[in-house]
């Protein structure tokens, strides 16, 4: 079983954004999935570079949006952005040299900062970008 599905509530009614959440839901369960499976350290790391890399793309995308149509929140959505992606990074270096493994607390971190930031986060700029014509 996943550990995080996707699911009406996580949808911020603009298609594009909600395929790339799915796309990060779906890294996200396929690091799960190896660790599960104790697939090794190169397969999960491997996954968490493609995790990381996706998820700046996909912020870089948020970003290049909310500067295209003045939104209001943008300096702190970006800030939430870049904590996050250096919570990872510095996860990423801890995991290379032998610091920290991926464990269910990691996993489960992963997930709720995603479930958390689309909610709380995300959802904000739903109507925003509804109303400057963002699908």
């Amino acid at each position: 079983m996943p550990l995080v599905q996707w699911s009406s509530e996580l949808s911020v009614g603009v298609p594009s954004i909600d395929a790339e959440h799915k796309q990060l839901l779906e890294l996200i369960n396929k690091m799960h999935e190896a660790m599960q499976r104790s697939e090794g350290k190169t397969v999960v790391a491997n996954i968490l570079d493609q995790l990381i890399r996706y998820t700046q793309t996909h912020f870089k995308h948020e970003e290049k949006i909310m500067a295209k149509t003045q939104y209001p929140q943008m300096a702190v959505h970006t800030l939430h952005h870049h904590q996050h992606t250096k919570k990872v990074l510095d996860f990423q270096k801890q995991l290379g040299n032998g610091s920290v493994s991926v464990t269910l607390e990691v996993m489960n971190f992963l997930k709720s900062w995603l479930q958390d930031h689309i909610i709380k986060m995300d959802k904000l700029y739903t109507h925003h970008f509804q109303n400057n014509g963002i699908q």
